[in-house]
């Protein structure tokens, strides 16, 4: 019989409150064969927990390490020069007071040692998001006419920004075998496939630019189909995840509370988004096989991340392990059913 590509996972930066033996054992009993932590999960001593602790962790309860989920010291890092105050939150108390420029060093430090740590588990694959590398004004995305004047250029002061500012970090990434699984998503230096397209353009197609899909971002204009075809060869990493959009509400309303958004992330199973053919299509662009070939895997993870405005966090998560594993998690077709026809 046909084997599934796919086995269930679980991200563990909406689970931050718990410590990552207690993340693991609600993983398993959840369901999950895998787990992504979150860099925060996996502090300890100097900076990180030991290779060897970890590798424990893992193994006490057989469960595969699936990568590791590091956005906000990615999102620290190329955000840190606007001087926004929405970088406080990920950052130590002391570093916050330090200037943009110092807070931008001491990211960049720790996403060097965290590289380290990733080579040393056999993490190759970082899903991660890159900061608003090209400013405040063009992350809004209005297409008003203010992006360029006479005596600037947004759009090409931010490219050679991002340029700049990843070029360390993207060195080290390309030493150590690693890929930056990049999640398109609002507010950050990629919004969507086009914007992608452009960072590795800007960066002379450098190989450890890459994609980490998640269908529940594709909310504002560009589907997840056409957004994941279009960067289709450079998706290694993904997340499930699902959202509603309630009709006739302004989705850029400014509402701080889930309930009162227009756009709203749900239970898997509810959405409106189909997962079946979200998981089908990353199979169709490769995403299982080059998983699995660059971490010598035998099935790809496939990462709930499950998040609701009126559900319980432990229970929605519990939910998507379980949706996934008895509807995503299935037998591949080895060939087409037209292939027996006539026989």
């Amino acid at each position: 019989m046909a084997q599934p590509v796919f086995h269930p996972s679980v991200e563990g930066a909406q689970h931050g409150a718990k410590t990552l033996s207690q993340f693991l054992d609600y993983a398993k009993t959840s369901g999950a064969t895998g787990a992504q932590p979150s860099n925060y999960m996996l502090q300890g001593g100097k900076l990180f927990k030991s290779v060897r602790e970890i590798k424990d962790s893992f193994a006490q309860r057989g469960m595969s390490l699936d990568g590791i989920s590091c956005h906000c010291p990615f999102w620290v890092h190329t955000t840190a020069w606007t001087s926004s105050p929405t970088i406080r939150p990920f950052i130590p108390a002391d570093v916050a007071k330090q200037s943009p420029d110092k807070i931008e060093k001491w990211a960049e430090d720790y996403v060097l040692k965290f590289f380290d740590l990733a080579a040393e588990l056999g993490v190759k694959i970082i899903p991660m998001f890159w900061g608003v590398a090209f400013g405040w004004e063009m992350a809004t995305g209005y297409p008003w006419g203010f992006w360029k004047g006479g005596d600037y250029d947004l759009l090409e002061e931010g490219k050679e920004r991002f340029v700049k500012k990843t070029a360390k970090i993207r060195k080290k990434a390309n030493e150590l075998g690693l890929y930056l699984a990049h999640e398109i998503h609002p507010g950050t230096a990629a919004m969507c496939a086009d914007d992608f397209n452009l960072l590795v353009e800007a960066c002379d197609g450098d190989k450890c630019l890459t994609v980490n899909a998640d269908p529940s971002h594709c909310w504002e204009g560009e589907s997840w189909e056409p957004r994941f075809r279009k960067v289709g060869s450079r998706v290694y990493a993904c997340h499930v995840k699902n959202f509603v959009i309630r009709p006739g509400l302004p989705l850029r309303r400014m509402a701080p509370n889930w309930p009162d958004r227009a756009m709203q992330f749900v239970d898997i199973p509810s959405g409106d988004l189909n997962m079946v053919r979200y998981a089908e299509m990353l199979i169709n662009v490769g995403y299982p096989q080059r998983y699995c070939q660059i971490m010598g895997t035998k099935t790809a993870p496939l990462i709930v991340e499950a998040e609701s405005a009126y559900r319980d966090l432990d229970c929605t998560s519990a939910n998507g392990i379980t949706f996934v594993r008895d509807n995503l998690c299935f037998p591949v077709a080895a060939g087409s059913f037209e292939d027996g026809m006539g026989a």
